[in-house]
């Protein structure tokens, strides 16, 4: 089962990669915390970035050279926070070291290809005003903005690549062939953002990608969804995990790493779903604080086919632990609170 939330990365020098699976929990906090690896107890303003550096940052700085931003890739569903982790406020940080972000449910769509990808034409009569309208934006370019504001940056290669990859999306989408890619039927949001995902990974070969499944999160008012909802994440993570074993340069050299960032309480609330089974909220209690964590990768790297039950870890250990597969740890450990799942690995 699978939380709402999921990473990938690949160790820079040795080419292993990471896949955790992070969620939304309490708000946007919870996403904030996943993203850094670090508790916050103030509240989160869906529209703020993470004050910490976020595992891109931190990724795309401490690695040498420093990798370009065409390696780091984040993929969410809905809107809310999930635009504002792909980079931080750190001074220090920031979108000089961010992710690629995109939103494939919502943009690689007919919808969004009416949207974005086919330019309307307009009357003569509304020449002046569009005139107007387009050097009131452009007049925007020169100002001054300051390195966060700035967005993130692909080199000139990186940009063109970027660009094909997308119109190739959009004419494929509007073609028919994402409505049934992976030939179940039809993929819900979460299925979706994988098989975007896998598709990114197929052309970048990116080392850092993180994957948002939040469809998961209705169990506070349909227990029977959320169950559906979990086998559909299941399939999923399962569909990426055979993908990356049959992309060259990626299979034999990934970890994959998945975990939601919380539970669920032991006790139901007072919601009934259409089967009278109760919904489950995660309000703090102790099995809300409960959680997995999946780990897959290369004999040699991770230990193989190991189950266990009393390590104490926390959902701030997977970004140390993701450091530690990218080779950085060491020099990111002042920026983390918690620690490498080391028994996960050889």
């Amino acid at each position: 089962a699978v939380g709402e939330f999921e990473f990938a990365a690949e160790q820079s020098r040795e080419a292993v990669r990471a896949n955790p699976n992070l969620p939304e929990a309490h708000g946007a906090l919870g996403d904030a915390q996943a993203a850094a690896g670090r508790y916050d107890q103030a509240d989160v303003n869906i529209r703020q970035r993470p004050s910490s550096p976020t595992i891109f940052e931190l990724y795309r700085k401490f690695t040498s050279p420093t990798a370009n931003a065409t390696n780091a890739w984040w993929v969410s569903d809905s809107l809310g926070p999930y635009p504002a982790l792909n980079f931080s406020d750190h001074p220090d940080f920031g979108a000089a070291y961010g992710a690629n972000y995109i939103q494939p449910a919502s943009i690689i769509s007919q919808s969004g290809y009416n949207a974005l990808g086919d330019p309307k034409q307009f009357s003569n009569a509304d020449h002046d005003r569009v005139t107007a309208m387009r050097e009131f934006f452009d007049n925007n370019f020169a100002n001054q903005f300051v390195q966060n504001d700035a967005g993130v940056t692909n080199e000139s290669i990186g940009k063109a690549q970027i660009e094909a990859f997308i119109n190739m999306a959009f004419n494929e989408a509007v073609a028919g062939q994402y409505n049934d890619p992976w030939g179940i039927g039809f993929l819900n949001n979460d299925q979706f953002n994988i098989f975007f995902a896998e598709q990114v990974i197929k052309e970048f070969k990116p080392e850092l990608t993180v994957v948002n499944m939040q469809g998961v999160d209705v169990c506070h008012t349909d227990f029977t969804g959320y169950c559906n909802n979990l086998a559909q994440a299941d399939y999923a993570l399962a569909h990426l995990w055979q993908t990356i074993q049959s992309t060259p340069g990626m299979m034999d050299n990934t970890v994959l790493i998945a975990v939601p960032e919380h539970g669920r309480n032991l006790e139901p609330n007072t919601l009934q779903d259409g089967y009278g089974r109760y919904a489950l909220d995660h309000t703090g209690d102790d099995t809300s604080r409960e959680i997995f964590c999946l780990v897959l990768g290369p004999n040699g790297k991770v230990v193989q086919g190991q189950e266990i039950t009393s390590v104490t870890g926390q959902s701030i250990d997977v970004v140390p632990t993701i450091a530690h597969v990218l080779g950085i740890y060491d020099d990111v450990q002042g920026y983390l609170t918690g620690s490498p799942l080391y028994s996960a690995f050889v």
